[in-house]
């Protein structure tokens, strides 16, 4: 008997938790959290990017000093991988008041890149707090193949352009960042990651092997390699597991829980192979 894939379902009613990953089930939604730091006056960005390797990003400061765009590499781990990945966006401040300095930290760490942005002033008078987004092209300055989605006819001439999936909603309270609880990431349907920009774009794939095993890679971005788990039930349903803790700045930790395959009635999970690593777990399931 073959071993047949679960394609995730949404909620009948609320749909899934968060659009950018079915899997999620609590924490921060979207795929990019901004947030201002009040003591320091930087801004945090964290920017899911599952399967880059860390010495593949790159974070350039656009002559602008207005934007910064960041680049990166998921290779193909797997033979049964669809392809690699590319990524690429760019972010920035959205007032006329202040710069991003030339001091930008940048940390990767399981299929998450974490950004620290300085800013200083350019005119003094300006007002103590200043606009600031993410995942908003330039029109001139980011290379050709960065800019996805620009539109020159947008906002009388701003020089950016929101890609809703990236930045949706702000904290009510003010403009300190997005809004990890936003309503607007919750619905029926699963969003294409918009800062793919060669390779698979969602979160999931699934591969029927010979003799009846299957292969399955699932997103899991922030998830170390140690906080990974798998088990079957009593009806034969597969379940991956994933704990990503809260690191940095991030506005809390994240769970993940996925559905993945019916197996038959008293099949032994010890046989299930995860091979987790970058945010990604491949899930290799033999034949009964």
């Amino acid at each position: 008997m073959p071993i047949t894939p679960m394609a995730p379902a949404p909620h009948p009613r609320d749909g899934y938790y968060t659009m950018n990953n079915p899997y999620q089930a609590n924490g921060p939604k979207g795929f990019t959290e901004f947030k201002y730091l009040e003591e320091t006056h930087d801004l945090f960005v964290r920017l899911d990017f599952p399967g880059i390797k860390k010495e593949s990003v790159i974070t350039l400061l656009q002559p602008s000093k207005k934007a910064v765009t960041v680049t990166g590499d998921a290779p193909k781990e797997s033979k049964n991988d669809a392809s690699h990945r590319k990524y690429g966006t760019s972010l920035g401040l959205l007032c006329d008041c202040c710069e991003i300095s030339n001091n930008i930290q940048s940390f990767v760490d399981d299929g998450v890149v974490r950004l620290i942005l300085s800013k200083k002033k350019i005119y003094l008078h300006a007002p103590t707090f200043c606009s600031f987004g993410g995942a908003r092209m330039p029109t001139d300055d980011a290379p050709a193949n960065i800019i996805r989605g620009y539109n020159p006819q947008v906002a009388d001439g701003n020089p950016y352009v929101n890609l809703g999936a990236h930045l949706r909603g702000l904290i009510p309270k003010g403009r300190r960042g997005t809004d990890p609880a936003d309503p607007a990431f919750t619905g029926p349907v699963i969003l294409p990651h918009p800062s793919v920009l060669e390779g698979p774009m969602m979160p999931y794939e699934a591969k029927q092997l010979s003799k009846g095993g299957l292969y399955l890679r699932v997103d899991m971005p922030g998830v170390p390699s140690d906080r990974f788990m798998v088990a079957v039930d009593g009806d034969g349903v597969v379940t991956v597991m994933g704990r990503a803790p809260a690191t940095m700045h991030d506005t809390s930790g994240r769970t993940y829980v996925a559905k993945v395959a019916n197996v038959p009635r008293g099949y032994d999970g010890g046989r299930i192979k995860l091979v987790p690593k970058h945010g990604v777990v491949r899930v290799t399931i033999p034949p009964n």
